[in-house]
């Protein structure tokens, strides 16, 4: 990015679900779904986030919208050159906050009340946000819905009326209208066709480069977060273990979960050759992580430091390209 004026600094980020037996409830371990996670999002660019299930992506996106309350670090949002931690902001601020990041989610259905027609939908957020004259909203609703290629009267009909693109597009017009400055888009294609897929990310494009928004992608296809992305996060059980820009991801992925997952990314010539790396074992439980490296169990490089010591995420030959990798860092037991 030319640009490096970042939008948000997440410093040491954990987001640990406790859980609780017995009759007094009491708390005998943590599911740690986001586990010390620091980086920056600067403004204007996509930031891709992946990894296979259960990595802590999602997670990581609803608590950096304050959908979950963290349990330690500082989520930093830059209000006109001012960073202010919004996981210490009272109840009215979060509000405030809210009109600058919006989230879309993976099922545009559920995310859509199938009792109430569209224009129930797109009205409500705009009066909850103080917009108080009905011919204000209705220009709102008919701006937000020209900027996704859909007619003005379709406000109202049904959800279940509308394909699952047209449903898709509709949560992303209706995100647009309090104008925010962040998208979180949490698997927002991993639904629709490939065909309707194209069509929804060409858009997204397009609605960022004239809004001049910032995306947080996050989704498991790796080919829809390469076409999308300025950079991309690798995370696994919780953590970052790569970030570096599209083309260097790609090209030299450095570490070795990262390589076995563009590994399994399909080429579209039949008869042309791709070594697959398939990695042996199951993914560990975020409750009781293997000490040390955690990937070491299912790592075809595995050494003894990898068994004792966590390896921290440090730069690749002085590039922006970093690694949490002992093959990368020298870091002593």
């Amino acid at each position: 990015m030319k640009n490096k004026d970042a939008i948000f600094q997440i410093r040491n980020l954990r987001m640990w679900f406790p859980i609780k037996k017995g009759m007094l409830k009491k708390t005998v371990g943590n599911v740690k779904a986001v586990d010390d996670v620091s980086l920056d999002v600067y403004r204007g660019e996509t930031l891709g986030i992946v990894g296979e299930s259960g990595c802590g992506k999602s997670t990581f996106g609803k608590t950096i919208m304050m959908l979950n309350k963290p349990t330690d670090g500082q989520v930093l949002f830059n209000y006109g050159g001012e960073f202010k931690d919004i996981t210490k902001f009272t109840p009215q601020e979060l509000f405030q906050f809210r009109k600058k990041v919006q989230m879309v989610f993976q099922d545009p259905y559920s995310a859509l009340n199938p009792l109430k027609k569209i224009y129930t939908a797109f009205e409500e957020p705009l009066k909850v946000h103080g917009v108080s004259s009905r011919e204000e909203r209705e220009k709102i609703m008919q701006d937000v819905l020209k900027m996704v290629n859909i007619q003005p009267d379709y406000l109202l009909r049904y959800p279940h009326e509308f394909s699952g693109g047209q449903r898709q597009r509709l949560c992303i017009a209706r995100a647009l209208e309090v104008r925010p400055e962040v998208l979180i888009c949490d698997e927002p294609v991993s639904a629709l066709d490939v065909s309707i897929q194209a069509q929804v990310l060409n858009l997204m494009k397009k609605i960022q480069k004239d809004l001049n928004l910032t995306y947080l992608f996050i989704a498991h296809d790796l080919s829809v977060v390469q076409y999308m992305s300025n950079r991309i996060v690798v995370m696994y059980l919780g953590k970052i273990v790569e970030i570096a820009d599209s083309r260097s991801l790609y090209d030299t992925p450095l570490h070795p979960y990262a390589q076995a997952l563009l590994s399994a990314i399909p080429v579209p010539k039949i008869h042309q050759e791709k070594k697959r790396i398939v990695l042996q074992g199951e993914v560990p439980s975020p409750i009781n992580k293997p000490s040390g490296c955690a990937f070491h169990p299912r790592c075809p490089h595995c050494m003894d430091i990898c068994k004792k010591v966590d390896p921290a995420l440090v730069h690749y030959k002085d590039s922006s390209h970093m690694a949490a990798c002992h093959l990368y860092g020298k870091q002593e037991a």
